[in-house]
This record gives C-alpha cells, sequence and structure tokens, in this order.
C-alpha cells in the first residue's frame, strides 16, 4: 500500500495539472470538460477537434504505433489552439503538465479550427509551415524522451517469462515495476536503444554501448527491501559477452532475506533468524499421491490448478489445492516431495557447488550437505559486516567479494590476498538479499547462485496489468480475472 501512496503523491500532482489543463482547452472547443478525463474517448474528442479520423483511436491497442499516433494526435491538438512551434510542441509533451493548464487558463489561447482540414493549413504562418512527417517525428522524439524518463526513474512494464513464481505469478503476467518504491537506479549504461533491454529484438545484437558506464548510485526511496516483497532484479551469474550490471537478464522473485539475515530451509520451509517464515498462499511444492482404484482425472487436476511441469516428476501444487486433493475418496496418500536432511543433491547441486570460482582452502569445496529443501543457516552480507574467511565461509562469499565488489581476489598455498593484502576477513561495501521463488521446485534463485546485490535492484513488483495465456484458444487468451491484480 505505501508504494501506490508514494507513486500517487509524486504523480498527483503531475496528472491534475494536466488534466486541469485539457478539461479547460477542450471547454474553450466547446466541449464539456469531463470528456477529458475519460481515457481513449478524451483522444477521440481531440481528433475530432483536430480534424483527422476518428478510427485513428485503434492505433491506441498497438504498442509501438501508440506512442507514434500519441504524439501526433497531441501535436495535432494544440495546433488547433495556434501551437505552431518546435518550442510548442516539445511543452506539450515533455511539459504538458505545466503549458497545458497555462494554455487553458489564459485568455489569449482560444480554439481557432481543425488543424488538419485542408483550408486550416492554407493558413499556417510561414514559419509553421512544415511536413507532418517532420512534425510527428518531433512529436515522437519528445513522447519517446518522456516515455524513456518515466521507465528510468518511475515505472517500467516486465512480462513473467517462466513458472517460477506460480501460482502467484503466471507465464504471460505483464507487470508494471516501482522504481520509486526502493529508490530508483540511476543509468549505469546510458548510452543505449530505447527500451530495448540488451539486444534489440529479432536482431539479437546488443542494443547498447558499454564504452561509457556510471557508477551504480540509487535514489532516496520510500521504504528499504523486505522480506516477503517480490522484486525484481538483473540475474547475477548472468555472464553472457561479460554484461553491465544493468543490462543483465531481469529475474523476478520473492525476497525472503534482507542484509544481515541468517536464512535457513527445513523441510521446504524458509526460516529467518530461526523464525519460520509464512508461505505464500498461491506457493507451489512438488507432491507425490497414491490412489485407490482409478487415477484422478486430468479435468480435476486442472480445475484445481495442479500442473505437471516438462521435466519433473511430481505435480506441482498450493498447499489449499493439496488440501482439496486430499479429500477425495480414491486418494490412499498424498505428500509433499521433500529431499532429505544432511544430504547432498548430486543430480541437483545447489550453492556454492554450482559455480565455484577457485581452488579453495581445502583443494577441495567443503561438503555442506545442503540441498533445495534443506538449505543453510547461511549469514546474508550487510554493508559494514566483517566476516572471517576459512576454508568454510570464503566459497560462500568469495563472488561477493570478487566479481560483486571488485576486488581482486587470489589465494596461494592456502593464504588469501584480496587486492595484494594477505588477510583472513572482510568487510562488505553493500548490502544483498537472498531470494526464492514461489513454485518451490521449479525456480532457479538463490538456492543456486547466492546472493543479490543491492546494485542489482531494479524495483519492487507492483500489479498485474494484463496476463496473456499463449496456450490457450483465441477466445481464452486474456486472463480477465488478473487483470489489475495486485503482486502479493
Amino acid at each position: 500500500m505505501g508504494t501506490y501512496i508514494g507513486i500517487l503523491i509524486i504523480a498527483s500532482p503531475f496528472l491534475i495539472a494536466s488534466c486541469a489543463g485539457y478539461w479547460k482547452l477542450f471547454q474553450k472547443a466547446g466541449r464539456p470538460g469531463w470528456e477529458s478525463l475519460i481515457p481513449f474517448y478524451s483522444s477521440y474528442v481531440m481528433l475530432k477537434l483536430s480534424g483527422r479520423p476518428a478510427w485513428w483511436v485503434i492505433w491506441f491497442f498497438i504498442p509501438l504505433a501508440s506512442l507514434i499516433v500519441g504524439a501526433g494526435i497531441v501535436i495535432d491538438f494544440i495546433k488547433s489552439y495556434g501551437k505552431f512551434t518546435t518550442r510548442d510542441r516539445a511543452a506539450a509533451i515533455l511539459l504538458g503538465f505545466i503549458y497545458l493548464p497555462k494554455w487553458g487558463f489564459e485568455s489569449k489561447t482560444q480554439y481557432v479550427g481543425q488543424s488538419a482540414s485542408p483550408d486550416f493549413k492554407k493558413n499556417y504562418p510561414k514559419s509553421a509551415k512544415h511536413s507532418s512527417v517532420f512534425e510527428w517525428s518531433q512529436g515522437l522524439l519528445f513522447a519517446v524522451i518522456t516515455a524513456m524518463f518515466i521507465r528510468a526513474f518511475f515505472i517500467e512494464a516486465y512480462v513473467m517469462p517462466t513458472p517460477s513464481m506460480e501460482r502467484t505469478l503466471l507465464v504471460g503476467d505483464h507487470i508494471f515495476v516501482s522504481k520509486v518504491n526502493y529508490g530508483a537506479r540511476t543509468p549505469m549504461t546510458p548510452i543505449s536503444f530505447p527500451f530495448a533491454h540488451n539486444t534489440l529484438p529479432n536482431f539479437y545484437v546488443r542494443s547498447y554501448w558499454d564504452g561509457f558506464e556510471l557508477p551504480y548510485f540509487r535514489l532516496p526511496g520510500f521504504s528499504n527491501i523486505k522480506s516477503g516483497d517480490v522484486i525484481v532484479f538483473n540475474y547475477p551469474q548472468d555472464t553472457i559477452n561479460n554484461r553491465p550490471v544493468d543490462k543483465r537478464e531481469n529475474y523476478i522473485k520473492r525476497c525472503e532475506g534482507i542484509a544481515g539475515d541468517t536464512v535457513s530451509m527445513v523441510d521446504g520451509q524458509a526460516y529467518i533468524d530461526g523464525k519460520a517464515q509464512e508461505i505464500p498462499p498461491d506457493g507451489q511444492l512438488e507432491y507425490t499421491y497414491k490412489t485407490i482404484g482409478s487415477d484422478v482425472k486430468p479435468e480435476l487436476l486442472s480445475e484445481l490448478h495442479i500442473t505437471a511441469y516438462e521435466g519433473h516428476q511430481y505435480p506441482a501444487m498450493t498447499k489449499a489445492s493439496a488440501g482439496i486433493l486430499k479429500g477425495y475418496a480414491n486418494i490412499k496418500a498424498l505428500m509433499p516431495v521433500i529431499s532429505p536432511k544432511g544430504v547432498s543433491d548430486s543430480l541437483n547441486p545447489v550453492f556454492p557447488h554450482v559455480y565455484p570460482l577457485h581452488v579453495m582452502l581445502t583443494k577441495t569445496l567443503p561438503d555442506y550437505k545442503w540441498n533445495v529443501d534443506n538449505f543453510g543457516p547461511i549469514v546474508v552480507p550487510k554493508k559494514g559486516w566483517t566476516v572471517k574467511l576459512d576454508s568454510m565461509t570464503f566459497p560462500l562469499y568469495e563472488r561477493c567479494i570478487e566479481v560483486y565488489e571488485n576486488n581482486k581476489l587470489k589465494v596461494v598455498n592456502g593464504d588469501i590476498f584480496i587486492n595484494g593484502q594477505k588477510t583472513n576477513t572482510y568487510t562488505f561495501k553493500m548490502n544483498y538479499y537472498w531470494t526464492i521463488g514461489d513454485n518451490l521446485h521449479d525456480s532457479e534463485d538463490s538456492r543456486f547462485w547466492g546472493f543479490v546485490p543491492e546494485d542489482h535492484v531494479v524495483g519492487k513488483a507492483l500489479f498485474i496489468w494484463m496476463s496473456w495465456d499463449s496456450d490457450a484458444g483465441l477466445l481464452h487468451k486474456i486472463r480477465w480475472d488478473r487483470f489489475l491484480r495486485g503482486v502479493n
């Protein structure tokens, strides 16, 4: 709730000012002011006032076209009030919250006719007679700048690509991610193609130039990351072409432990500082069940949202679904599939066995006897915390020391050298986080690759604005029940 309030506090003055400007400008054209407040219909009215075809509203439902046409509609609209210059176009799109109310409330600005009509164009001022392509290109440029600013510092769209958070988040959920909640991270690789993350769509070439990079810096936010928050971050183990931090792949998981916490897993249950954590209501585990007589019908499994994932032997389900299934007469036994304590899983190794970087102090990596369901305890590094480095702790924190905090790390005859200095301790420069997917047995998370550094954090998942089921029939692809659903 604090996130929504914070965004409203920031956005409200801009929205109110812009709405007030449109309201007055609509009235000057003889239209009711309230029409300016209705999404899509207000654009329809603006098209009518400027003399453009009303069917252009359709373009708003096409992602890239909506940006181009939206900029063009605003340009035609302000021209209908005698605003022809490049400065006017820039003011309307970049600083609309200032100039729209200014023009709306000042007496000298009046509606002068449909700017797109042939007769009106004949009377354009000589200095304003540019081609439509030139004018719309300018408008598009200003719109792109505005959208990039909003995306970088306020809110960004993200699509759920995998089932690692089911059933909290489904594959195809389109999510808005808040940058202001934890404070926006300023761009670290500022020279890049607009709206592309690390590659150009369909071309598979880099969308950025890493010849100029800026240091990590985060603006003040409304809150700190808390245990239980669903966060988006750059994948720490993304080492493809040595990508910059902000160009690494985006991951979304639930933050289980924050800096300074002692995290452990016991029989699939997360513990923080020895205290059991609340299991997400829509979190899933794999279960095994036995039946008496006939097997469970696939239709029932589908109705209970019980899913058999490819490559997994057992179906995954929420605790609630398991409770319902267990109540059926033909279910003899139903139990979660939990790896036993004190046993390492050689087929599915966990951190730090997955990514050892050096020959360790004992020449071999210690056997921590951890697995996905029984893990730890492990302390999440906190800025200013000093850890004693030995054969058991060094493998856990070496990547943080060397890769994330950019130190030269070397082990010689069992001795640790950091930046050329022999030492057996290290004091961390950043906060770190421990993340786990709600779909516990189908999630690549901190149990496999370790800690999330604070400079990798993108923002907090807010709500689902649209959900698309690519496997459903044509008439059922949109999951209407998930529209504007908050991420818990």
